[in-house]
């Protein structure tokens, strides 16, 4: 049966935890928008598969994790993007800069399934949100210092009855360095 799964970074509890009280002001003042209801994430890529073949790619995400360095995120300010709508919160350049790899190694793992990646890593506070909304959001939230230790990514599925993900996996940055391969000479 095919089934819809996405990568993802959470954040801590409590980072988790100040964005659900974000998007719950949020939806107070707007009421239901896309996302509203769903955990705060970094979104790295999302695949539709047969579940038959998942334990694959979990082996192959287990692989790559291992090899990863925990690493600690800044969260300082908001943005969006007016084409979809989203309004999120956005790492230093630093932080950026240090997930970019991280976000592209695991989709390279995952390059033989059609995936729908994202390039720039961001937690959204809301999806599809009209440019009313986004003017209220921006106006609503100003300032934000949060950080957080990224040092393993999830594997969530997609309840298609509630229309949420659910984290059926967590994969742990150990640090361990990967043998390189090389090539040896004869004479």
């Amino acid at each position: 049966m095919e089934k819809k799964y996405s990568v993802a970074i959470y954040p801590s509890q409590d980072v988790i935890d100040a964005v659900k009280t974000m998007k719950e002001y949020l939806k107070s003042k707007i009421n239901w928008y896309n996302s509203c209801n769903s955990t705060a994430h970094i979104t790295i890529c999302e695949f539709t598969i047969d579940d038959s073949q998942i334990n694959i790619f979990k082996q192959k995400l287990v692989k790559v994790c291992d090899t990863f360095i925990p690493l600690p995120i800044y969260l300082d300010h908001f943005s969006f993007y007016e084409n979809s709508g989203a309004f999120f919160i956005a790492p230093n350049e630093a932080s950026k800069n240090n997930l970019k790899p991280v976000m592209k190694k695991i989709q390279e793992t995952l390059k033989s399934l059609k995936l729908k990646k994202s390039d720039d890593p961001h937690l959204s506070i809301g999806r599809k949100l009209t440019s009313e909304n986004l003017k209220i959001a921006s106006q609503l939230f100003t300032t934000i210092e949060i950080d957080f230790l990224c040092k393993e990514i999830v594997l969530r599925e997609l309840d298609p009855v509630k229309k949420q993900f659910f984290v059926i996996d967590t994969f742990i940055f150990n640090g361990n360095a990967q043998p390189e391969f090389v090539q040896g000479s004869l004479f």
